[in-house]
């Protein structure tokens, strides 16, 4: 739900361009695009910013990382543009280009949570590397990507939240770029996770000439039901104490799991490759005698089981797939996410209170423990479905074209199930064919990887958008050159590497390596060699 921005990882480094392009007489070719004439929408400043003399606007306090990224920014034109697609919308828009070296390419950049920032970290990353990119707030501004109340009363900013910002934010900027440089991008992409990766999802299902090449991390794509999770998960954690899972029995839940689990890949080492094949039972960490924070009372070890299990209507269907095991501690792991560091303190309650307070009931007031599940996924889909959901899987208009699309989500995400990946993955293979989709789409399942990035295992890959220097810059280890390569060269990528950094920095050295296989195929050790290295591992297809 959150797209980290992680502007720690992102590192100052000299860039050849071996297609290097010169941009226009800068500043006037620049300030003449304020009277660019754009439908429903006006340029409100175009200007040159001198190198490394941007500062985010907002005055928030900049780590050592962030500054140094702005000040190691190149010359750019930057225009900012407020669209106004409906009467009660209001889009800021930025573009950002290159004044000398432009790649020829535009990156379309996406969002997190319920939006309300634009990501400036991102349009710095892809200016370093030479892209002209564009992004939006999606048309509201917030502190906080948990933050939905801007939603109440304004069913066209939740539409432009669901799908047109995105869509009106490549359009304009795709304008902009062909007009400075007298020429279009030869390529565009658009590479985001979490409702980013909803957001990607929506521009190849109702969008498909938008972009030549998307890569959807860690999907919101089913919000609906993925928010009515967070309520049912929130119902069965906090309305009665005696159900709650503290903070301090989260580390044994997951020595539990990995107990039960871990060897299976051949390695004991903290991932689970497949926690698909986990079967850990939480019935077995019931308190044999006095409660400790290493075992569960028989309540929470009910708890545990719905959390694991997905939530499920009044007649038995499932809502929204569960969570895996084997990753449930740590920073980004379930304490942040799902049970909170007390009750009603998690980001999915706060999600899911927002949500049906604001999108759904349009009532402040409401009050999620008298909900009834039945009539709230109702309610939410009648109001909110065809603005939110990107769940069609017929992607034949983009994949005809051309498109390629990579999908990619980490195992032990506690935000957004896995599964809910894998199942849209299946079903766009129906839908669309097996032959066409094999030939232009590819799922990764990251092991021991959290929500976009983080955890336990080899979770890095570039994700961010900017190569690391601890590890190879090149398609097999940067998803972003995949999917460059594949849409520019034919090179479909079968397999990545994904890496476990000592940190995000640039002093950042490697702990771990292993393969990211392509779906359904899962790593698995040779039986030889170091296990620290993914050389030593092979994509194998299991029998489930």
């Amino acid at each position: 739900m959150y797209k980290r921005i992680a502007v720690a990882a992102i590192c100052i480094f000299s860039l050849s361009v071996a297609w290097a392009q010169q941009a226009p007489a800068a500043d006037d070719a620049c300030a003449k695009l304020a009277a660019l004439a754009l439908p429903t929408a006006k340029v409100t400043q175009a200007g040159t910013v001198a190198a490394g003399a941007f500062t985010p606007p907002g005055g928030a306090q900049l780590t050592p990382e962030e500054k140094a990224l702005y000040a190691g920014l190149p010359a750019f034109c930057r225009v900012t543009i407020l669209d106004t697609p409906s009467a009660d919308s209001a889009i800021p828009i930025e573009v950002w280009m290159p004044v000398k070296g432009w790649n020829g390419r535009f990156r379309g950049q996406g969002n997190g949570g319920f939006a309300g920032q634009t990501d400036f970290g991102g349009l710095a990353a892809a200016l370093m590397q030479r892209y002209a990119s564009g992004g939006t707030d999606t048309g509201h501004s917030t502190a906080s990507g948990i933050d939905g109340s801007w939603a109440l009363g304004h069913p066209e900013k939740v539409i432009d939240f669901g799908y047109r910002a995105i869509h009106e934010m490549t359009a304009k900027s795709k304008a902009v770029v062909e007009a400075y440089y007298a020429k279009p991008a030869a390529h565009n992409y658009f590479v985001s996770c979490s409702d980013g990766g909803r957001e990607a999802l929506m521009e190849a299902q109702r969008f498909p000439a938008d972009y030549d090449g998307i890569v959807a991390g860690a999907p919101a794509n089913y919000w609906t039901h993925l928010i009515a999770n967070a309520l049912y998960n929130s119902r069965a954690l906090f309305v009665d104490p005696a159900d709650y899972i503290p903070g301090a029995k989260i580390p044994a839940i997951q020595a539990a799991a990995l107990a039960a689990c871990d060897s299976a890949d051949g390695v004991t080492d903290g991932v689970i490759s497949d926690p698909q094949n986990c079967h850990f039972k939480p019935a077995t960490m019931v308190c044999k005698g006095a409660e400790t924070n290493a075992c569960l009372t028989a309540r929470q070890a009910h708890t545990l089981e719905l959390l694991y299990a997905g939530g499920h209507n009044s007649r038995g269907k499932l809502i929204f797939p569960g969570y895996l095991p084997g990753s449930e501690d740590g920073p980004g792991g379930w304490i942040p996410w799902i049970t909170g560091p007390a009750p009603e303190q998690s980001a999915l309650y706060g999600f899911a209170t927002g949500y049906f307070k604001n999108f759904v009931y349009e009532k402040s007031d409401w009050d999620y423990k008298k909900a009834d599940m039945d009539d709230a996924i109702k309610l939410a889909m009648e109001k909110t479905a065809h603005a939110l959901d990107a769940t069609d899987p017929d992607l034949k208009p983009f994949l005809a074209r051309g498109g390629r699309l990579i999908l990619y989500h980490g195992w032990n995400d506690p935000a957004i199930s896995a599964l809910n990946t894998v199942h849209y993955y299946n079903e766009l293979r129906k839908a669309t064919g097996a032959k066409q989709a094999d030939a232009a789409v590819r799922l990764f399942m990251v092991p021991g990887t959290q929500h976009c990035a983080y955890g336990p295992g080899a979770s890095i890959f570039d994700q961010w958008g900017m190569p690391q220097t601890a590890f190879p810059d090149d398609a097999q280890h940067d998803i972003y050159l995949a999917i460059e390569s594949w849409v520019e060269k034919g090179e479909a990528p079968d397999h990545m590497v994904a890496a476990k950094l000592t940190d995000l920095g640039p002093a950042a050295h490697v702990l771990m390596t292993r393969p990211m296989c392509a779906y359904p195929q899962v790593a698995k050790y040779k039986g030889a060699g170091d296990t620290n290295d993914a050389a030593s591992f092979t994509c194998v297809s299991e029998t489930k």
